[in-house]
């Protein structure tokens, strides 16, 4: 079998304590697939989830891929495969120290994908690049929009993001400090599919591990113009019901 074209951060951070362990940036799998990625009119990178290992990461990938191309989209889907699989996390006793380390190693992956998009973009300046991320991959894709901010020439960057499950806080596309950013490094869209129904979301929010999620009721306040949301039904909060209820992409 072909293996999984994929960007991977695997062992660079901690799982019980989300310390760093290794700096450099990112590891390509298998390298002549990036090579042969260079020229394509897009890509699509897949970001999954908490308590994914790397298996979990390449079946997230084969899933959305599956899924795509059930809807007609026939561009390179790939994946970014990082430390989420934190210590404890299938364990009620340590489920909120495994997400709060899940969560710091989110957000210092910002930078590693961050850095892979530049690159890439360096080499192969008109493939359009489209970001998917579930759950937890939300705050990858967060962070990773805020290290591109930092350089003007990043606007447009990422053609756009599509969230599934999304565990961010609901105030993020209409906030001062992310919403700016987002409609500056995001060329077209930003698409939120919510789910009322996500027990998962529901239960973080109940349990005050995450303050009202983007993924649960949608966006409040004001969000941005290239901001939209769509209300789905997914049995639960895997990325494989989220991929069921998908109809149109991008």
């Amino acid at each position: 079998m072909k293996p999984v074209t994929r960007i991977s951060t695997r062992g660079y951070y901690d799982l019980s304590t989300g310390k760093t362990l290794k700096t450099n940036s990112y590891h390509l799998y298998p390298k002549k697939d990036f090579i042969k990625l260079i020229g394509s009119k897009e890509l699509t990178i897949m970001i999954h989830g908490l308590q994914n290992d790397n298996a979990g990461a390449i079946a997230k990938v084969v899933l959305a891929r599956n899924r795509l191309r059930k809807l007609g989209y026939f561009h390179p889907v790939i994946g970014f495969s990082y430390d989420s699989n934190t210590t404890g996390a299938h364990l009620l006793i340590y489920v909120k120290h495994a997400l709060a380390v899940g969560q710091i190693i989110a957000k210092k992956n910002g930078h590693n994908l961050g850095k892979f998009i530049v690159d890439f973009k360096n080499t192969s300046p008109k493939t359009k690049i489209r970001l998917i991320g579930h759950s937890l991959g939300s705050q990858v894709i967060l962070s990773t929009v805020e290290y591109l901010a930092k350089k003007k020439q990043n606007s447009g960057i990422i053609e756009s993001i599509h969230f599934f499950g999304a565990s961010i806080t609901n105030d993020v596309p209409s906030s001062k400090k992310y919403g700016k950013i987002l409609q500056t490094i995001v060329n077209k869209k930003i698409v939120n599919h919510y789910a009322p129904t996500d027990d998962v979301l529901y239960w973080a929010d109940t349990a005050k591990f995450v303050k009202g999620p983007l993924g649960l009721k949608g966006a409040i306040g004001k969000p941005i113009k290239k901001y939209h949301q769509k209300l789905v039904k997914p049995k639960n909060h895997r990325f494989a019901s989220y991929a069921a209820v998908l109809n149109s992409f991008p």
